[in-house]
């Protein structure tokens, strides 16, 4: 299906803040005791009703040999149940097939269950009119009329596959503005009645049965709080998160709007990814374009600086298999490795080793002295001046789509015996590079 993805507002690349040093820095990295690492995962795309018998068997068996432990599946409500109360047997053999099959390889099913069937749509009449069973519609984006005809579709998944899932995650995306998932008016609203519909109608049909609920593209909360005020908590075991854009400061951030809300309940990130179409596009699906070697590196840093963290159970990257036009995959379009199968089997295997580290360097063009050096995908960074013994310059910028930076310090700063400090916010200030000039 088509991808659209979050935007989180952030500083432009190299761009400089000018801040007044009071004190020392606020940013504190995240330490956390080691309790396991997230469930690590993919999203396969071309696991959707209507693939063939061998399309399935291949993509659960690339999944297997990178070791995933978990794919992310799309299992539609419209699909499966096009009629009320009549589940479709040739979408029902498809799906039990994907399912038994993935269980042969080891492998959990994250079930991502959207898509209204006409018959249940809210959509108004002009759409309506227009929507048969079978075909897709824009109908089929509203959410139900009567929210429990879902939970009743997903307490029939949840007795039908049991253990075999990792997880159902309720809908998809319904913060997005696109409003391609989940349209119509009072989305908070209306999603958390689909959520609270769905979550007591699972767990009477497995107790153990995980539920994820929010699925959301938005970092900076708003939609978030607009669910607790709808009445969200306590309807879901874990909140769904799909961030492309500064992916640990948005987990950061996220994880905070929950603790101000008093809401404990771990984040699986079931969407994140890099497109590895540098040079032959400079964009894709709204995100910058990085080469297959950045792409490799950014998968095994993510997951490493993850590794240790206790509110993050999941992490399931998009996407197994590419294509020219998503070029997200650890696979080419026609099956072949990319440098992030190899990078993303390594930390599925062993995913406790330490991110890239930041390094600086020092150098001068003209009068001014120019900081440069690299770091880890997925947060903000910060450099801090001091010359002797006191501060005297700060600024936070984010990384190029290489993962590199090249910042030049203030014409004031042209003082002899400085020294420049830079870290990344998720890794803290003891993970500090420095250099002087």
């Amino acid at each position: 299906m088509t991808r659209r993805f979050s935007k989180l507002t952030v500083a432009p690349a190299f761009a400089a803040v000018w801040l007044a040093l009071l004190g020392p820095s606020g940013a504190q990295g995240i330490v956390a005791p080691v309790t396991g690492p997230p469930l690590g995962g993919v999203n396969a795309t071309g696991l959707t009703f209507g693939a063939s018998t061998a399309t399935v068997a291949q993509e659960i068996s690339w999944a297997h040999s990178l070791d995933a432990h978990a794919i992310r599946v799309e299992i539609p409500w419209s699909t499966l149940e096009p009629t009320q109360s009549q589940i479709e047997p040739r979408a029902l053999a498809f799906t039990d097939n994907l399912v038994n099959q993935a269980s042969v390889a080891g492998i959990k099913v994250v079930a991502l269950v959207m898509s209204t069937p006409c018959w249940a749509s809210s959509a108004p009449a002009s759409l309506l009119s227009k929507c048969r069973p079978g075909q897709s519609s824009k109908a089929q984006a509203w959410p139900p009329i009567d929210p429990n005809t879902y939970g009743s579709f997903v307490a029939f998944l949840a007795g039908r596959y049991g253990s075999k899932l990792a997880a159902i995650e309720v809908w998809n995306e319904p913060d997005q503005a696109n409003e391609d998932y989940f349209a119509g008016p009072n989305k908070a609203k209306r999603y958390a009645a689909v959520l609270r519909a769905a979550y007591p109608a699972i767990k009477r049909a497995d107790p153990t049965m995980p539920v994820l609920g929010g699925s959301l593209v938005g970092s900076n909360g708003a939609f978030l709080r607009a669910l607790y005020a709808a009445g969200i908590k306590g309807y879901y075991d874990g909140l769904s998160v799909h961030f492309y854009n500064l992916v640990l400061a948005s987990l950061r951030y996220l994880h905070e709007v929950q603790l101000a809300n008093h809401d404990s309940k771990p984040l699986w990130l079931n969407e994140f990814g890099w497109s590895s179409c540098w040079p032959r596009q400079r964009t894709q699906q709204e995100q910058g374009c990085v080469t297959k070697q950045a792409q490799a590196a950014n998968f095994k840093n993510v997951f490493r600086s993850l590794a240790r963290t206790p509110w993050v159970a999941a992490e399931m990257v998009y996407q197994l298999q590419g294509s020219r036009s998503e070029d997200f995959g650890a696979l080419t379009e026609t099956g072949a490795h990319k440098p992030s199968f190899g990078a993303l089997r390594s930390v599925f295997i062993s995913p406790l080793g330490k991110p890239s580290p930041v390094t600086v360097h020092l150098g001068r063009r003209g009068n001014r002295v120019v900081a440069s050096g690299s770091g880890p995908v997925g947060d903000y960074m910060q450099l801090e001046v001091s010359s002797g013994g006191r501060a005297v310059y700060r600024t936070q910028f984010t990384l190029d789509r290489f993962n590199r930076y090249s910042l030049a310090l203030p014409w004031a700063l042209v003082t002899q015996h400085l020294r420049v400090g830079v870290f990344q916010y998720w890794m803290g200030t003891a993970k500090a590079a420095s250099a002087s000039i």
